[in-house]
């Protein structure tokens, strides 16, 4: 006879939980001075609501998900989801949304930027049941300046807008928004086929949704960041590019093409380069060697191309850029080899020699990008 309870007798023996309507799920790396804050704001503007707010945090090194972790053990509306080995808001936004069962899903940052006290005309929009995306605009005639951007991402957030708005063919003001509800079923329909990289989940829900949205805009004003910091940089930037280019062409162009086109063929063009110097101002350098050299030129600039667009926590600076380097420069070689290799066997067989060095060059770009892919 076991003396084991049974568990069904122990879940009767508890109260019975209230379920969430609405989860507010706020993406978080290196926010930890900014998560009670967050926490407060939404319990003064969702009053009357049944709410609980998911951090998903892409493992900060700054206590953030300790921070999260902390006030769930005293109020049980808090959860954290601590990410580890994977990057991107997208990505986030996307795993937070699958591990809510509320019908209904806000996006905010943690960084406050956002009009937290919107929430509940979303809310109230949502549940009338014409609309299954509303958006926080900062674009719209009622809406104040976007005071919590400098004048130059401000230009750059009003250019990547109306690029967006020209992709999808909608009315959309603000495509670009981190700022939104949604039913989570419209969400858990498109998730299989949204990209993980990139900023602008906003953009690739509308595009990547089969039949166009019931989309409602709200007017808000963003705000100054009061902790923080921000999470654009140039690794952003392009994965915004790649993924407009692959919702412009159907998705025929891959998002990750062009990382490609920045660091391989940022190593491509500046081999070619140097091939193209050495060949001019010393024309009686072997081949093996012009090639070779043009190609640790091309090799050096895929390294430090890779390293400006990596992730900011995996991008290295001071010894781990130097060791990184020299672990690039290890693996590297082999490619330098290859290269010199081809150009050889396709001089040795009738093809010009400028001709067989870039030949050799294209596969060398290959090996490098890859290896750059690897470490970053």
């Amino acid at each position: 006879m076991s003396l084991s309870p049974d568990p069904r007798s122990l879940a009767a023996a508890l109260p019975a939980p209230v379920a969430a309507e609405l989860t507010v799920v706020s993406p978080t790396f290196n926010e930890r001075a900014n998560v009670a804050p967050l926490v407060a704001k939404l319990e003064a503007a969702l009053e009357g609501v049944r709410w609980e707010v998911l951090f998903v945090d892409d493992d900060s090194p700054d206590g953030t998900i300790e921070a999260v972790k902390e006030l769930a053990q005293v109020d049980p509306r808090v959860r954290g989801l601590r990410r580890v080995g994977r990057r991107g808001l997208a990505g986030a936004v996307i795993e937070g949304a699958l591990a809510s069962a509320a019908p209904f899903v806000a996006v905010i940052d943690a960084d406050m930027q956002h009009d937290e006290t919107l929430l509940p005309r979303m809310l109230e929009r949502l549940r009338a049941g014409d609309v299954e995306l509303v958006v926080g605009s900062r674009y719209l005639e009622t809406a104040g300046p976007d005071d919590g951007l400098s004048p130059f991402r401000k230009l750059g957030s009003q250019l990547a807008t109306a690029l967006a708005r020209q992709a999808l063919g909608v009315e959309v003001t603000d495509p670009m928004a981190g700022f939104f509800m949604i039913r989570r079923e419209t969400i858990e329909r498109v998730a299989p086929r949204l990209s993980p990289a990139g900023f602008k989940v906003l953009f690739d829900i509308i595009a990547t949704h089969p039949k166009p949205l019931g989309v409602a805009e709200l007017p808000y004003s963003f705000k100054d960041r009061t902790a923080g910091e921000s999470k654009m940089d140039a690794r952003v930037v392009v994965e915004y590019l790649g993924l407009l280019a692959a919702k412009m062409t159907g998705d025929i162009v891959p998002p990750r093409l062009v990382f490609f086109a920045l660091i391989g063929g940022g190593g491509l063009l500046a081999q070619a380069l140097a091939l193209a110097a050495i060949v001019g101002l010393a024309p009686t350098v072997p081949l093996a060697q012009a090639a070779g050299a043009a190609a640790a030129v091309g090799a050096v600039v895929t390294f430090f191309v890779a390293n400006g667009l990596a992730y900011r926590a995996r991008r290295r600076k001071g010894w781990r850029l130097t060791s990184g380097f020299l672990q690039f420069a290890a693996a590297a070689a082999f490619g330098v080899a290859g290269d010199v290799a081809i150009a050889l066997a396709l001089a040795s067989n009738g093809v010009p020699p400028l001709s067989a060095a870039l030949a050799g060059a294209l596969c060398g770009a290959v090996w490098n990008y890859a290896v750059a892919l690897a470490m970053f």
